[in-house]
This record gives C-alpha cells, structure tokens and sequence, in this order.
C-alpha cells in the first residue's frame, strides 16, 4: 500500500510522529499500537476507517520509529501514566475534539488510562489487551504457570542481561514475538522489517525495558 507521510507535533516532553488517513474534517480516531509493532499494524483498518468518514491518527508512541523526546534530560519513562498523557497531548497539539481512542497491547492499555483520566476528553474507547490498566501491586504476584511462561521476555528484561539482549537482538527477539502472539499470521519478511525499522529509535530499549520493570513495581515512574 502507499506509504503515508509522517507528519509531527510537538508536546512539553515529544516530538510526536504521526499518519494520518482520512479527511481533516472528519470524526477525530486515535490508534496507538503495542510492542512490538509500529503505526503499519493498522494499514488494514486505517482506511476502513477514513472511508467511513474519520480522521484517523496513528502515533509512533514514545520510543518508536521517528517519535523523539524533547530532551536528553528526560527520564526515557515507559510507565502507563505517561503513555496515556502523551495520548491527551497528541490530541490536544491537532485540536482534535473528544477523539474515539482504539488501541491493542500497551496501545490499549495507554488508551484505557486516558480515558481513565480525562474522560471528559475522550469520545469513545475501543481496546484490544490482554491487560487494560495494570495494577502495579497485583503485578508483584504470580499468575498460573502457564501464563508466567508466555511472560517470558517480560521477566528477561527485568536484568541487565535481557536490556543487552534487547539491545543487541532486538529484530530477532521481537520477531519471535509475532510469531508467538499470531502463530497463524503469515506474514512476509517485508511485512515484519516495516516494522522493525521503528525498533531503531535511539530510545527504543531504553523505554520498553522501563515500562516492564515499573509495571513489575521493580522501577519507579516519573513523579
């Protein structure tokens, strides 16, 4: 399909990538996607969407592909809050009014604290997640076996062997994801090195390996 271009805005603490389908007067859509994958995960539903009329808004979330923070200063800060705020700001930079937010993986959980926080924001609220806000403290505890192996990259990133893992195996690793999550998903090499190139983000290790260790209470947030 054709590439859309990548536009941007700018918040107090990103510089927000973003495409955008659809006609800049219609019903404002905000897609966040997970980890790890980047704004093509909705190629399909995108322009599904423009045809019915939407504005559809697809962000890199912090860490991924072009999407950049303000400063070297700031904490490379992975944890739910932020992802949510960062939603509300994007929305806030275009102008857009009581946006439907739809999301999957941490897209979804980002979505859901936005719409926890400022509801009287948010139009409408889609998510697909096998979590939608996370409970920090329940997260300390185990779940049943079977699902605490499925958890398995979560618990390698939890030491200074798994961020070096991540940092220097990153297209393998996150591969293997994909074909773990979706094993009847055939997708083509080019399919999956589209979205790998956002996994070159500068922040991208940096971020994904913080908001496994804060949603383990292992890591504090920023205050």
């Amino acid at each position: 399909m054709n590439e859309q271009p990548v536009r941007r805005v700018e918040t107090d603490t990103l510089r927000i990538a973003y495409v955008e389908h659809g006609p800049a007067d219609g019903w404002p859509v905000i897609l966040s996607h997970g980890f790890p994958y980047d704004v093509h995960a909705f190629d399909e539903v995108a322009p599904i969407l423009a045809r019915a009329g939407a504005r559809v808004i697809a962000p890199y979330t912090r860490g991924f592909g072009p999407t950049r923070f303000v400063s070297d200063a700031l904490m490379r800060n992975g944890q739910q809050a932020a992802r949510g705020r960062d939603i509300i700001q994007l929305a806030d930079a275009l102008g857009l009014e009581r946006p439907i937010l739809g999301g999957f993986d941490r897209g979804g959980n980002a979505s859901c604290v936005a719409a926890a926080l400022w509801p009287e924001r948010i139009g409408g609220l889609v998510s697909y997640a096998g979590y939608d806000i996370i409970d920090v403290s329940g997260q300390r505890h185990p779940v049943a076996p079977s699902l605490e192996r499925v958890f398995w990259y979560q618990h390698l990133f939890q030491t200074e062997r798994g961020r070096e893992c991540l940092t220097e195996h990153r297209r393998e690793l996150c591969r293997m994801l994909w074909s773990e999550w979706s094993p009847g998903w055939r997708f083509d090499e080019a399919t999956f090195a589209r979205s790998a190139a956002s996994f070159d983000n500068p922040d991208f290790v940096d971020v994904v390996i913080h908001n496994y260790r804060c949603v383990f209470g292992l890591e504090a947030g920023d205050s």
